[in-house]
């Protein structure tokens, strides 16, 4: 099954090294929620499985998404930035309509 999400190198780099900082052994969620200024909000979070789970697995990255979550997210490209200016993931979603000026809320 192919992953839904695609993770940059770099990533997966940074979550992994927030996975061992923190000892996290929940899964890593991917997902959306209602809010933000357009609408809807990504969602990235260690959380437990859930009964509408699907589990999926990355250049060694695990992560979960609830199944009705995968409209909206299937094809997102997720990177992360670590400069002065730009720092932090980034969420390059193809079923988006319109993004915010943050990048972290989106319509569809």
């Amino acid at each position: 099954m192919q992953t839904p999400v695609q993770f940059t190198e770099n990533a997966i780099k940074e979550i992994a090294r927030l996975s061992s900082q923190n000892n996290e052994t929940r899964a890593l969620r991917v997902g959306v929620k209602g809010g933000g200024c357009s609408g809807m909000s990504y969602l990235l979070e260690y959380s437990d499985k859930e009964d509408n789970d699907m589990e999926f697995e990355m250049n060694g990255l695990q992560f979960i998404m609830n199944k009705a979550h995968e409209i909206y997210l299937s094809g997102m490209l997720i990177d992360f930035e670590g400069g002065l200016n730009s720092r932090g993931f980034i969420f390059k979603n193809p079923n988006a309509s319109s993004t915010c000026g943050c990048g972290s809320s989106f319509a569809v």
